[in-house]
């Protein structure tokens, strides 16, 4: 089945289950429209469902398309650079360009970045942390479903790798967010109030990270 939205046709892909209760609409990062509903449901019925949803399923795919040509290219702390393909395994940023050999691994040298400004940015915020916590060990690694985790018992911290593609503002705002789990280890109003302490402007990024 496909739909059409704005004159472009996208798959759609419908799984159904006897325990589903609900339809579910989901538009991912493949731009294709997963539909879960019950194994008793037509595909008339679902073809009519995503009819009454249209409005709400093309936002979807707005923000999936967004999401899209934010992650193409290269990018490094919030600026986009084009690409430059030179003889070598080297990478080197210009103003506006990357200048990137043909032999070099785009993600090890991303990996070497990040090691020395994650743990910067993160000995920076655990040193002005208005709370007591322990000092926490770092991991960097590459994620698709979260920026960053705490592990309070192993006192240690993850960060995305991907988060050398995003303005600082963003890796900031996500070391602070895990140093507080080292307080709440949950998302109550006890845990956002000690973020705020901490980053006050913490809303206006995850409101910037959500085209991410």
């Amino acid at each position: 089945m496909q739909i059409e939205i704005d004159n472009m046709m996208y798959d759609v892909i419908i799984t159904k289950k006897v325990g589903t209760k609900n339809t579910y609409f989901r538009v991912k990062n493949d731009l294709k429209l997963y539909v879960s509903t019950n194994a008793f449901v037509s595909d008339r019925q679902v073809k009519k469902m995503i009819e009454e949803n249209i409005d709400s399923i093309s936002t979807m795919f707005a923000k999936q398309q967004k999401k899209k040509e934010n992650n193409e290219g290269f990018y490094y702390l919030g600026k986009k650079y084009e690409i430059v393909s030179v003889i070598g395994k080297d990478i080197t940023l210009g103003e506006q360009r990357v200048f990137v050999g043909k032999n070099a691994n785009i993600e090890k040298w991303y990996q070497k970045q990040a090691k020395v400004l994650f743990q910067e940015r993160l000995d920076y915020w655990y040193s002005v942390f208005d709370r007591k916590i322990p000092y926490p060990s770092l991991t960097i690694r590459k994620m698709t479903s979260r920026w960053g985790v705490c592990n309070s018992k192993l006192k240690k911290v993850t960060l995305n790798l991907e988060l050398m593609k995003r303005d600082i503002s963003c890796l900031d705002y996500v070391i602070v967010h895990e140093l507080s789990h080292f307080k709440e280890m949950n998302h109550s109003d006890k845990f956002w109030k000690v973020v705020e302490a901490n980053y006050p402007n913490y809303k206006r990024v995850r409101k910037i990270m959500k085209d991410y």
